[in-house]
């Protein structure tokens, strides 16, 4: 239903004077300061001081045998001066109002004390008398309330009446005579709310009932009682459901569109709770009332939506037709059943709260589909059931495609929920999914699945996002294509490769619907973020495929080495200098800030494994090992090549294009280091291990080594004129000369030390003559660089 023109501002209104309303505390404080500081102060304190004053002195003669009075003339006398003063009341309740009703209530109060007192006390009435006594007051009481259109002695009759058959009770048990009691008094009350808009009667009556109602069933009720207690129930529903329609409709209402709500939305609810405790766990009775009060309530709200002064009565009602015939869902139906009836009702609701612009509908619509996930949680599986065709899975689904809907709704609406209940639907579709997998699959089979999966997402996700332009659909389709990445391992860690088992199917379907979403995304945001998820999927595939494979053929660790490296290699050396074939898919331009990202994820990924293979010995069997020469040694280089190439170009970062050469001389010290130790171990015969350094041979081995470097540096820097590389070589061959005196001279007692200080010696002797440091000048850090 659309929202009334002037609505939405009343509504604002009101939310601003509710927000800045007192609590229920201040304002109970504030009525009774009120009572007692308003109108005919005096009156009111003087009377309650009066009676207890009387009550004092009537307890201070008797203790005292002042009131030798025979017992029956004590409470008849004190009858007789209370009706007398209810007669003065009633004359002087012209001229002196205020005075008038306080006399009145107080002569009320005394005259029903004066009948409990006959009566518990002293015997002098029997409960028959002194019940038809207290209800001719209560009634007198409501009648004196009505003529004088005062709303105190009406609640002062109404609590009398409720209260009489508590202290004048028998202990008899009779609830049909009580509840017969409480249905006049209830009657009462409805007659009166014809006339006057007594709010305070009307909830006392509520209470009371229904109070009276509940704890007389939680200690007394007893399946017999069924019979004797469903009529009483259904009127007390009954009276209560007429009170807010006549309340509503009042011409003394309170103010305009006044809805009583502790009374539409608590009778509705006691009630129910009350009529399920009657049934004692049925379910379809019990769903069937729900159906039958979701009924009730909908002809309700049609009558009372079309009357004017109704709308917001007639809108709450439709609300609680909604809420019951919501609630006799999981009354009937198994939690599953519930759960697909909640979601597809929540995303209605969302839907048609979005068109109307209102607020209430959308917000039940994600309520009823919380419930809908929290009844799936609950619901039970049996051994039975099948791969998707099971009610958990299909309720999953359609809490998906729910979730899923509503965002689509609410991002057609401009609404910033759109992305949570794109969230909400994105984790059924997707836990729905991984739930099935693991549940029906065997655990070789399940990342070959959920690789399929993935690729189905990201298409679908793609093709959201071409047909709507919804970012959130672009990025559930990027993260489709990185969940590949994981999953390969999975599939290398559970079987032989990636494409063992059925990882070869589950691969073909990523490729076929992972080059649509592709497609798809051309041209968008996400393009960029795409291509770097593709790419290194594939690279990472096929390394883990090679270097398996490798191994089970018997390949040496080194050859298993460079497989590991050779698609990271192709994919970076394809990044460099064949970009098109790359952006083919998604077709970024050369200068996509997109291809220095992938250049640069591509070498971060040769770094982590370039630098622990320095410290694997890297067979090369069955072929005989040659210094770098190996396949690992060739692979090692190759990925320092590109590194360089990669630096030098325009793609990289100014200040990774100002450290080319000092990353690049680093990276060939490491490399030439651990080409030396592999030497030791392949040609001199050391075992690869920790001491490996240790021993004299590699020691003189790399003091050897870094000094050609050194050397290399040393005359480099002084025929290039290059300062910087001729003093790198210079602190190389310094470092060699401390690692001389601190360590190798140990070995002087053998060949290799004498060898390396005779080497180094040399070597220095030669460079001293062939390049002596270059003239200091102000040669730019770009211009060494390129040089380096």
């Amino acid at each position: 239903m659309p929202p009334r023109p002037g609505q939405a501002p009343a509504a604002a209104a009101d939310g601003g004077t509710a927000s800045a309303r007192p609590g229920v505390a201040s304002r109970l404080w504030e009525r009774t300061r009120r009572g007692f500081a308003e109108g005919n102060v005096p009156v009111k304190i003087g009377v309650l001081v009066l009676l207890a004053g009387v009550a004092a002195l009537l307890k201070y003669a008797s203790d005292r045998g002042l009131l030798a009075l025979p017992v029956e003339l004590r409470p008849a006398g004190v009858a007789a001066a209370a009706v007398g003063a209810l007669v003065v009341a009633w004359h002087r309740r012209g001229r002196h109002r205020a005075f008038a009703l306080s006399v009145q209530g107080g002569a009320i109060g005394v005259l029903l004390l004066t009948v409990f007192a006959a009566f518990k006390l002293y015997g002098l009435l029997p409960a028959g008398a002194a019940f038809a006594l207290s209800v001719l007051l209560v009634a007198g009481t409501g009648l004196l309330a009505v003529l004088q259109d005062a709303r105190a002695l009406a609640v002062l009759a109404l609590l009398a009446g409720f209260l009489a058959p508590l202290w004048l009770s028998t202990g008899s048990g009779n609830h049909v005579a009580l509840f017969s009691y409480y249905a006049l008094l209830d009657a009462a009350i409805v007659a009166i709310a014809r006339h006057r808009a007594w709010r305070e009667l009307n909830l006392l009556g509520f209470a009371f009932t229904f109070g009276i109602g509940a704890a007389w069933g939680a200690w007394a009720y007893r399946p017999g009682h069924y019979a004797s207690t469903q009529p009483f129930l259904v009127l007390f529903f009954l009276f209560y459901l007429a009170v807010p329609v006549l309340l509503a409709g009042h011409r003394a209402r309170p103010r305009q569109g006044f809805v009583d709500g502790t009374l539409v939305f608590g009778t509705p609810l006691v009630a129910f709770a009350l009529q399920a405790g009657l049934m004692q766990g049925r379910r379809m009775p019990r769903a069937l009332c729900a159906l039958g009060l979701a009924a009730l309530y909908a002809v309700l709200a049609r009558v009372l939506v079309r009357r004017e002064g109704f709308g917001l009565l007639g809108q709450a009602h439709a609300v609680l037709a909604v809420g019951f015939a919501t609630l006799a869902v999981p009354l009937a139906l198994s939690a599953h059943a519930t759960a697909s009836v909640f979601a597809l009702e929540g995303a209605g609701l969302v839907w048609l709260g979005l068109r109307q612009q209102r607020r209430l509908p959308v917000a039940s619509g994600a309520v009823l589909q919380l419930l809908a996930g929290v009844a799936v949680l609950l619901g039970s599986r049996t051994a039975e059931e099948r791969l998707l065709l099971n009610p958990g899975a299909m309720a999953g689904l359609l809490l998906a495609v729910g979730g899923l809907a509503s965002a689509w709704a609410a991002r057609a609406q401009g609404r910033a929920w759109a992305f949570p209940f794109h969230l909400w639907g994105l984790l059924w579709w997707t836990g729905t999914a991984v739930a099935e997998v693991f549940r029906f699959l065997a655990p070789a089979d399940r990342p070959d699945a959920l690789l399929a999966f993935a690729a189905l997402t990201g298409w679908l996700a793609a093709e959201a996002w071409r047909r709507r332009g919804w970012g959130v659909s672009a990025a559930t389709a990027v993260a489709a294509l990185a969940a590949a990445l994981p999953l390969a391992c999975w599939q290398a860690a559970v079987h032989l490769h990636p494409f063992a088992g059925h990882g070869a199917p589950a691969w073909l379907a990523f490729a076929v619907l992972g080059l649509r979403g592709l497609r798809c995304l051309r041209g968008g945001d996400a393009a960029g973020p795409a291509q770097l998820a593709w790419w290194p999927a594939w690279a990472l595939a096929l390394a883990l495929a090679g270097t398996r494979l490798g191994g089970e053929a018997g390949l040496a660790q080194g050859w298993r080495l460079a497989l590991l490296a050779l698609p990271w290699l192709a994919l970076l050396a394809a990044a460099l200098w064949r970009w098109p074939w790359l952006a083919l898919p998604s077709g970024l331009a050369a200068a996509s800030p997109w291809r220095c990202r992938l250049q640069g994820l591509v070498l971060l990924v040769l770094a982590c494994g370039w630098l622990p293979a320095l410290a694997m010995p890297a067979s090369a069997a069955p072929l005989p090992w040659l210094p770098l020469l190996n396949p690992a040694g060739l692979a090692q280089l190759a990925a320092v090549g590109l590194a360089a190439a990669w630096l030098g170009s325009a793609q990289a970062p100014e200040g990774l294009r100002r450290a080319r050469g000092a990353v690049l001389g680093a990276a060939v010290f490491l490399l030439a280091s651990a080409a030396t130790l592999r030497g030791v171990h392949h040609w001199g015969g050391v075992a690869w291990g920790p001491r490996l350094p240790l021993s004299g041979l590699a020691q003189t081995s790399l003091t050897v080594v870094w000094s050609v470097l050194g050397v290399l540096g040393w005359v480099a820097g002084s025929r290039r004129g290059l300062r910087t590389l001729w003093l790198a070589g210079a602190v190389l061959m310094g470092v060699v000369l401390l690692k001389l005196v601190l360590v190798d001279r140990q070995h002087l007692g053998n060949l290799p030390g004498i060898v390396s200080f005779i080497a180094y010696g040399v070597l220095c002797t030669i460079v001293g003559y062939l390049a002596p440091a270059p003239p200091r000048r102000a040669a730019s850090t770009e211009e060494e660089a390129r040089h380096a």
